[in-house]
């Protein structure tokens, strides 16, 4: 099992930035991928960003440019640092696990933080 806590959520202005955490516990060893989903209003699951155990990272188009997501493998953490935040990206965020492999594989969901962002 994993346990996924995510932090940093919150109102801001257009233009401003935020910082959101993910706080990875339990089997960490078999988690493959982290990454962040959101869902906005009206709209469905989508994946923002991801990043591979070894560093590679995945970005949407709607946000290249303007999110950075990093990971800290010793304090199994993963940060999206949101910059340049427009209306359209309020929607409640996901912090997400790629575990195990094969039959055992599974994913695990954090609880969500909300995000908006005010004209």
């Amino acid at each position: 099992q994993v346990l996924l806590v995510e932090s940093g959520g919150g109102l801001v202005p257009s233009g401003g930035s935020l910082r959101l955490s993910c706080a990875a516990s339990g089997s960490t060893f078999s988690i493959n991928e982290m990454g962040w989903y959101r869902e906005g209003p009206g709209r469905q699951r989508e994946l923002v960003a991801s990043i591979t155990r070894r560093g590679y990272t995945t970005y949407s188009d709607s946000v290249k440019g303007r999110f950075t997501i990093s990971g800290d493998n010793a304090k199994n953490t993963v940060y999206l640092q949101m910059d340049s935040l427009k209306p359209e990206d309020t929607a409640d965020y996901f912090c997400h696990a790629d575990w195990g492999r094969g039959h055992e594989g599974r994913d695990f969901w954090g609880q969500g933080t909300q995000v908006i962002v005010s004209t």
